[in-house]
């Protein structure tokens, strides 16, 4: 897709992101043709294959004038496929082509996502990214969970981007790369952006950039919740997600968000992702976050938040970070 990432995207770009992914699709492998030809023509292009979590990676860079080479970037990659593949119990896809650019400047830029038969992930970093500056950004792990789900539609975005949104993190705490606190503060305060403002007509209908990556997000933890409650927390979205991946094959195939509903309701034994896409759908839901947060102990103190574990969801918050 176009754009990938809730710090990247602005509302507007929505609307571009929705244009259609046929026609993303169908000009994926020519933007990659001719950013290596572009990267060819200035003189120093540098191809590098991972073999890593069943996978095989084949990672172009345009261009090897990173300050401190390519290393740490192929370090990240690894890094960022194995906390994928934990959450998924297997890497998403068996083949994969990600395309480095550079620019001037710091820090991890930019990332999207396109659902070829061979999927790829097209990056732009800072020259002068650091391994510290590329440990601890996020987009790659967003972009690699988009491989994870099939194309499901352009008024679904919302679950495309959501997910994304939601599970990053957790996987990330889940791998050992961040402490459980620093997601829940993120979630306490971005969760908000994701609720339904005037004239809302539901996630399917409304497509601003809050609703289609933090009201993504916000159903996600709903259904999370919801489904470890019905289980006494022996299953999460996680499994869900998992089984998804497995029947589906991930976002080089295109499936109905019905039939991806059911499948992950099926491998939780519940209804809540069917139930609770007939709720949100069409309709402007607003759930009481404060309430919610303060049942899963989740209690806001200045730049963190204090996790209370006498809350009556405090082993649910706990389960849903658990590897």
């Amino acid at each position: 897709m176009a754009c990938r990432g809730r710090q990247i995207c602005q509302p507007d770009d929505i609307g571009e992101e929705r244009r259609g992914r046929g026609l993303v699709r169908a000009a994926a492998c020519l933007a990659l043709l001719l950013c290596s030809f572009a990267a060819f023509a200035a003189g120093g292009p540098t191809t590098r294959t991972i073999e890593a979590e069943g996978a095989t990676v084949r990672v172009d860079f345009e261009s090897t004038k990173l300050k401190y080479g390519v290393v740490p970037v192929v370090t990240w990659i690894r890094l960022s496929m194995a906390v994928v593949a934990r959450y998924y119990g297997q890497f998403p896809a068996k083949q994969l082509r990600i395309h480095v650019t550079v620019r001037d400047g710091n820090r991890v830029r930019h990332g999207t996502t396109f659902g070829t038969s061979v999927p790829s992930i097209r990056l732009q970093l800072g020259r002068d990214v650091t391994a510290e500056e590329l440990r601890n950004d996020w987009v790659l792990v967003h972009e690699m969970v988009h491989l994870a789900l099939p194309e499901v539609g352009d008024e679904h975005l919302w679950f495309t981007e959501g997910l994304s949104t939601y599970i990053e993190g957790i996987a990330r705490v889940q791998a050992g790369e961040l402490p459980a606190e620093r997601v829940w503060t993120e979630q306490v305060r971005s969760m908000p952006k994701g609720l339904p403002g005037p004239g809302d007509k539901g996630l399917d209908r409304t497509h601003t950039w809050g609703r289609t990556y933090w009201g993504g997000a916000l159903f996600c933890l709903l259904a999370e919740v919801e489904i470890r409650k019905k289980t006494a927390n022996r299953l999460g979205l996680r499994d869900a997600m998992r089984a998804v991946l497995r029947e589906t094959g991930g976002v080089a195939f295109d499936v109905p968000i019905d039939r991806v509903l059911k499948i992950g309701d099926k491998a939780t034994n519940t209804t809540v992702l069917q139930d609770l896409y007939a709720q949100m759908k069409d309709k402007p839901v607003s759930p009481d976050l404060q309430e919610l947060w303060q049942q899963l102990g989740i209690q806001l103190r200045g730049e963190s938040v204090e996790l209370q574990n006498d809350a009556p969801l405090a082993a649910t918050r706990d389960a849903i970070m658990t590897p």
